[in-house]
């Protein structure tokens, strides 16, 4: 079985051990699905280059479809990447996008979807990065399995350790601003690993579209925690 199957199998069978990653009701709480390829005809590179007018958009979206937050990405061909110096590599850019977003605003608070402990937590200080990140690490019944919360406030990481426990539904973050998240508008990148590789702190959120089969192998769709998709009116 694969460990994305034996997450499936964890999940169906422990429904009581998922929590939230945001506040939300799927009952009352609609979400927005956002578009960042090229076939978003009402997206342009001035806007997206913009941090201020990027985020202008987003809460337009957001507000115009009556949502509580923006949300998509996990596999998305992301072309607005482009050009993007954190994105480009020798062999090509960095444009399928690994997580899910969730946009909302600055101060929006985060929880742990997951008991665990901080395997790790970094300020990725560059322009297009995560900015604060934390990355928590679960046992679920001898699965490992390593979730990153990315484009944080940088109070959240205040008063961390490694080891730190963790319990379902504890709030461990708040969103960013625009000047502590990596330069984007207010959003969550929440992403999913089994094999940290290795790195800390830190764990790419895009790779190269050649690169997709290898990296499916370790990182599961966010949605299997998330839940989402019902709520979805995008």
């Amino acid at each position: 079985m694969s460990s994305s199957a034996q997450l499936a199998f964890y999940i169906k069978a422990h429904p009581d051990a998922i929590g939230k990653v945001v506040d939300f009701d799927p009952v009352t709480d609609r979400l927005y699905q956002l578009d960042l390829t090229t076939g978003n005809k009402d997206l342009n590179r001035d806007t997206i280059t913009n941090p201020e007018k990027f985020n202008q958009w987003v809460s337009k979206q957001i507000a115009n479809s009556h949502s509580k937050y923006g949300v998509g990405g996990y596999m998305e061909h992301r072309t607005i990447y482009v050009g993007i110096p954190l994105f480009e590599s020798e062999t090509g850019p960095r444009l399928l996008h690994l997580g899910v977003d969730i946009w909302g605003d600055a101060g929006t608070p985060i929880y742990a979807p997951l008991a665990g402990k901080v395997h790790s937590f970094a300020d990725n200080n560059n322009f297009g990065d995560y900015g604060p990140t934390i990355i928590l690490e679960h046992d679920l019944d001898g699965l490992v399995l390593y979730s990153l919360y990315g484009h944080l406030s940088r109070k959240s990481l205040h008063l961390l350790s490694v080891g730190m426990p963790v319990n379902c539904n504890q709030q461990i973050a708040t969103l960013g601003a625009i000047d502590e998240n990596g330069c984007w508008p207010p959003h969550l990148h929440f992403q999913l690993m089994f094999d940290m590789e290795g790195k800390q702190g830190d764990y790419p959120g895009a790779c190269r579209f050649a690169e997709k089969e290898e990296y499916l192998k370790n990182i599961p769709d966010p949605q299997l925690i998330l839940q989402f998709l019902a709520a979805v009116n995008g």
